[in-house]
């Protein structure tokens, strides 16, 4: 076997062993909400994300002078548990140091909100390299952008739908300016359908939306395998058509993910445009590395068509595998 023939059918299967793994990753934070219902006084709300049969060991711990006891048992919904506390505190919570005991040993992250009487409101992003905040004696809109911003570029570079499409568009598409103008599609779709969804002007449900999102990644990776064929393709023509129809779809992705983290209300507008800066960031980031990385590789169209075709093969392959995981789901 040739030395590219080896380095693609290297590519194809790691491709199809990162399929079980691509499943495991979701953006699906924990989530605490700490409301004050009188002097240093808090009702707490704490959602913890839970598979089938098992709950993160993950729970908030308070500072010094802070008492939280369970006020009823923990409730079930979809992909969490929910539990109540009430907080009692021997002086205000601004000042006070919030940890996250378990997270180090996790790999998810936590949005923090906290509202107090006099309107108030913090929201922070722990993570496992970093479980406690202090809690500030002023709100900064900077905790809400800076919390955002890591969330939206958490999701795409862990949304491996979103990178394998866009992988898929610039493998068909030619040329550094329509690459550029492709993905520029792209980013307007997505961002004007994730925009109108998170402010509730459209609701689609998730999992229909999850399962086309699969199957506009296998349109692409038969659009690629007939331009390898050297046959003409709607696709390889005008690929910004295609980008943003496609992300359009892709937003309403991006919404639902967002929608389960949430939106601090004081500051929705700010945390959706943070959350949308993240993604572009990550999409950025992630399109610089495909590029460079086939710059490296120097993928030449004089290779044999055998060769080439292993790529729309492989992401074929994913794709299909995502739609009927995604529409078995659906019961």
């Amino acid at each position: 076997m040739r030395p590219v023939w080896r380095f693609l059918a290297l590519l194809a299967l790691c491709f199809l062993a990162a399929v079980p793994a691509a499943q495991a990753h979701e953006i699906r934070p924990a989530y605490l909400q700490v409301r004050e219902i009188g002097p240093d006084s808090y009702d707490v709300l704490w959602k913890v994300p839970r598979t089938d049969d098992t709950v993160l060991d993950i729970a908030p711990r308070f500072g010094p002078g802070f008492t939280l006891k369970e006020t009823d048992d923990g409730a079930l919904i979809e992909g969490f548990v929910v539990f109540h506390y009430h907080l009692d505190g021997e002086g205000p919570l601004p000042g006070s140091t919030l940890t996250i005991d378990g997270l180090g040993n996790s790999a998810i992250d936590v949005l923090a909100e906290i509202e107090l009487r006099d309107g108030s409101r913090f929201s922070y992003l722990l993570q496992p390299t970093k479980a406690s905040v202090e809690i500030d004696t002023e709100p900064s809109f900077w905790t809400v952008v800076r919390s955002y911003l890591v969330l939206g570029v958490e999701h795409i570079l862990l949304g491996f739908d979103h990178l394998l499409f866009v992988f898929a568009l610039i493998l068909i598409t030619s040329g550094a300016m329509r690459i550029v103008k492709t993905i520029t599609a792209f980013t307007v779709a997505h961002s004007i359908t994730l925009s109108v969804a998170a402010l509730g002007y459209v609701d689609v449900p998730g999992p229909p939306v999850e399962a086309t999102i699969a199957l506009s990644i296998a349109f692409l990776a038969l659009e690629l395998l007939r331009k390898v064929e050297g046959k003409p393709t709607l696709t390889s023509r005008k690929p910004w058509l295609v980008a943003f129809i496609f992300g359009l779809l892709h937003g309403l992705g991006f919404a639902g993910a967002l929608a389960r983290i949430g939106l601090p209300q004081s500051a929705i507008p700010l945390a959706l445009a943070s959350f949308n800066v993240g993604v572009e960031l990550g999409q950025l980031a992630f399109v610089a590395v495909v590029l460079v990385a086939l710059r490296l590789v120097a993928l030449r169209p004089q290779w044999p068509v055998q060769a080439r075709r292993l790529a729309p093969y492989a992401i074929g392959s994913i794709s299909m595998f995502w739609v009927f995981e995604r529409l078995g789901s659906f019961a």
